[in-house]
Order: structure tokens, then sequence, then C-alpha cells
């Protein structure tokens, strides 16, 4: 089995890849079926591809954390690992106190233990009209985890073009997402998430806004990884399938090989 690792790496959002998806948020066109598309917006298969590349990064970390476990394809109606021990990457559907949800990387050798999802706006009209249905989709989400798996381990990245974005959508955004980003330990309300990043982006360059969230945000995405491995480390450390030792039937104590 492997041995969880010291820390898990921080979340790298690829600014060639942001710089790719921008090129074609800023055309007229989709040069997939060249077809007409407004500008400054995605279409919409565009829109529901876009963060892959951000779910495959963290999916990536959090498989270095784990000890560089397997990163497997979920079946979305299934509701255990294709494997013992992986990280399952598409729709990893998790069955909580709610509803049925689907993340975007989830493990759960034994139930969830860390559930992730990426949530986009990804234009002006989206962000008008859906930002607050967005916060109640992560309040909900983590709830239906949270109520059946109080242990599990709920994160979620917010990713918004920087030229779609007023400056009191922002401040609205930022202050909403800070306090629902903020479950320390297991007895805190269940529709907060253990750690949420907000990430700003130029179409034009593919660069993330290193200013905001501010320098003090718990929403900073450079304390995104660090809080995701200490909130793991307090609460399954040495546990199984971590633990060097194991307990054989007979009481014994027995090393993994």
């Amino acid at each position: 089995m492997a041995l969880l690792a010291n820390s898990m790496p921080p979340l790298i959002i690829d600014q060639e890849e942001l710089r790719r998806w921008g090129q074609l948020w800023l055309a007229d066109y989709n040069p997939e079926n060249n077809t007409p598309k407004n500008r400054n917006a995605f279409a919409r298969q565009q829109s529901v591809h876009f963060a892959s590349f951000i779910d495959q990064a963290f999916a990536n970390s959090l498989s270095v954390m784990l000890g560089g476990i397997p990163i497997r394809s979920a079946y979305s109606r299934s509701l255990i690992p294709n494997e013992p021990d992986c990280v399952e990457i598409g729709n990893v559907r998790i069955i909580g106190g709610v509803r049925p949800q689907n993340f975007d990387v989830a493990y759960r050798p034994d139930g969830p233990r860390v559930a992730f999802d990426s949530k986009t706006l990804n234009d002006a009209s989206s962000i008008r009209k859906n930002w607050q249905n967005m916060i109640n989709d992560i309040a909900t989400e983590a709830t239906t985890v949270h109520t059946r798996f109080p242990y599990a381990i709920v994160a979620f990245v917010v990713v918004i073009p920087r030229p779609a974005l007023a400056y009191q959508q922002e401040t609205d955004i930022i202050r909403t997402l800070e306090r629902l980003g903020s479950r320390k330990n297991v007895l805190n309300q269940s529709q907060l998430a253990e750690t949420i990043a907000f990430i700003v982006w130029d179409p034009e360059t593919g660069i993330v806004d290193a200013s905001t969230p501010a320098a003090t945000s718990n929403l900073r995405k450079e304390i995104f990884s660090e809080a995701i491995y200490n909130h793991y480390l307090e609460r399954y450390k040495g546990l199984p399938p971590h633990n060097v030792a194991q307990i054989d039937y007979d009481g014994n104590d027995s090393q993994f090989t």
C-alpha cells in the first residue's frame, strides 16, 4: 500500500493552457465547427470542457499526496472505485444526505475522503445571472457529502475571466466564498467546504491575477493544497490504507509488503 506523502503539491494552473482557452473565449466563432459565437464568451461545449485541465491538475496533486496512487476514469453510475486505492476523475458519483451528486475528482477507498469540484462562470451575463446559483450549488454539494460523511474533505476551485467580472460582483463573490470555505473540523456546519480557491484569469495572456483575492484571504490558490493536506492528516493519519503496520486476524502486528 502507498504511504501518505509529506505534503500535497501546489495546484498548478497551466498558463499556456489558459491562454489557449482564452483565444477561444475572445474569438467570434467556434473553430471546432466553424460556427459563429459571441465574443468574450465560450460556446456551450467549450464551457462544459473548459475546466477539465484544472480537474486533471488537482487529480495529479492528490495522487502524489496519497503516495503516487493511480488516477482512473470514474464510472458515472458506480458507487465504488474501479480499483481499491485510486484517485478518480470524471463524474464521480457520491450518494449524500441530500441528493446523489457527481464530483469532478474524488478519493473514496472506504467512502468519500476527498471530493473536489471545479466551478466556472465564463462571461458577464453568466456571472450576473448565475453567481448566486453557483453559491447555492457549492453549499448543497458540501452539505450532501458532510451530512453522511462528516470526515470527508470537500474542496472547490472557482474560475472566472477578469474582463467579465465587475467590481461589486467580485467583492460579493469573494466575501461569500470566504465564509463558505471555512470548515475547520468535523463538528462545523455541513454546508461549509474545507477549502475553496478563487482564480481570476486574463484570456489574453493566460495569467492568473496574483492580486485577487487579497493576500490574507483563505481563497488564495497558494494555500489550497496545504489546507487539504492538513485536514487529511488530522482526520486520516495512521489509518488504512496509509499506515505502515496492520493488525492481522489473530490480533498481531504485521507489516505491509
